[in-house]
């Protein structure tokens, strides 16, 4: 079984494939619960990724299902990679629960796109901004798990830059006017957003301090990311900073998100445009 880190990619393709061969077979939850001995919510959890595969409970479904032994055996000899943990595992004791479902699809993403309604978004941030901005927000933070915070962001962005993933950034000017840390923090996160607009992987828009209301204007954080696995659509990730985060994969709601950003991004001035002078 999978340690606890928040399903991995390979574990929610997996989890989709059982859904789906249940419901082509024309059984209920009750009745695939009854091949397992146990409560139609066990099957429920196995289907959501809320659990780790156990390999006995995946060959009785897969039985139950009456899937022919080729095509089960795919699903068998996946189960392996599906229960390993995330490579985010070792910073769990820094995180908060919901970033490990985040962490879990942006490691797969093939494209970020991304906005913050007042700040530089967190995939862009150096680490003396990211630690100065933690510190800011939890002022009687323990210093250790801060460390580790800002840790895992690196490790985050080096991942994305690794697989060469698309990030595309939308950012208010607001955002580079608003001093977190000192003057030399923000010069060096001003250099480094600089740097990043002209990667390959990176676009970045910053919308002028006077440019008219946009379609994202007054919005709270939204990330939209895409994974390539056809078993899983794009998702939806909205912030409402210091109370909760949602992670939506409603098609329809995820395709208004999607509209939303593609409009503020038409309204922005191009990628390539200089930074504004704080």
């Amino acid at each position: 079984m999978r340690p606890r880190s928040g399903p991995t990619v390979e574990h929610r393709v997996l989890a989709v494939r059982l859904r789906l061969l249940r419901e082509r077979a024309g059984l209920s939850l009750t009745d695939a619960a009854r091949a397992l001995n146990a409560h139609p919510a066990t099957v429920r959890r196995i289907e959501r990724a809320e659990t780790g595969l156990d390999a006995r409970q995946v060959r009785l479904l897969l039985d139950c299902y009456g899937v022919s032994e080729s095509d089960a055996e795919p699903i068998i000899a996946g189960l392996g990679a599906a229960n390993m943990p995330g490579w985010w595992h070792q910073w769990r004791d820094a995180m908060e629960p919901w970033q490990q479902d985040v962490i879990g699809m942006e490691s797969s993403a093939g494209l970020v796109r991304t906005w913050h309604p007042a700040l530089v978004p967190e995939l862009l941030r150096t680490p003396a901004y990211a630690e100065a901005l933690d510190r800011a927000l939890h002022p009687d933070g323990d210093a250790t798990r801060r460390e580790r915070r800002v840790e895992l962001l690196r490790e985050r962005q080096r991942r994305l830059s690794y697989r060469g993933a698309a990030l595309w950034a939308l950012i208010p000017a607001a955002a580079l006017h608003t001093r977190v840390g000192g003057r030399r923090v923000m010069e060096e996160q001003r250099e480094a957003l600089a740097e990043a607009a002209h990667r390959p992987d990176v676009t970045v828009q910053v919308v002028p301090l006077d440019h008219p209301p946009h379609a994202l204007t007054g919005v709270p954080p939204l990330h939209l990311l895409r994974v390539s696995a056809p078993e899983i659509g794009d998702q939806a990730i909205l912030e409402t900073p210091g109370v909760r985060v949602d992670i939506v994969d409603d098609p329809d709601t995820v395709m208004n998100h999607r509209i939303r950003i593609d409009a503020a991004c038409a309204a922005a001035p191009r990628p390539g445009t200089p930074l504004p002078v704080a």
